[in-house]
């Protein structure tokens, strides 16, 4: 699925089954708690933090994948609301990133 589909999509999800957008500053707050939903996943997947209960591997991956889903999901409906469109944004940051990086990680001793 391309990001404008991605957004169509959530778009109608949004405007039929939803009813409408949550206000902005709403959905600003959905998505720090999203983000913290994700966090806590990964420190207890990849941190020192422990599940309160046994997880299996199969099932860390499908909480990560929900959660992250859950962050794309909100970010989406941010981006519709304000009338940005992601999928030029994002190449527009990866050539931004792509200029003003181009030697600098290769050059950074501390990853090599």
């Amino acid at each position: 699925m391309k990001i404008q589909e991605l957004q169509e999509e959530v778009d109608q999800w949004i405007t039929t089954i939803g009813v409408r957008y949550f206000n902005e500053m709403t959905n600003m707050a959905i998505l720090t708690e999203e983000v913290g939903e994700l966090a806590r996943i990964m420190s207890r997947t990849y941190g020192e933090q422990s599940f309160k209960k046994e997880v299996t591997e199969e099932e860390k991956k499908e909480m990560l994948a929900d959660e992250m889903a859950d962050v794309l999901w909100v970010l989406t409906c941010l981006a519709n609301q304000t009338g940005v469109d992601l999928e030029k944004a994002v190449k527009n940051n990866i050539l931004k990133k792509t200029n003003r990086d181009f030697d600098r990680h290769k050059n950074n001793s501390k990853l090599l």
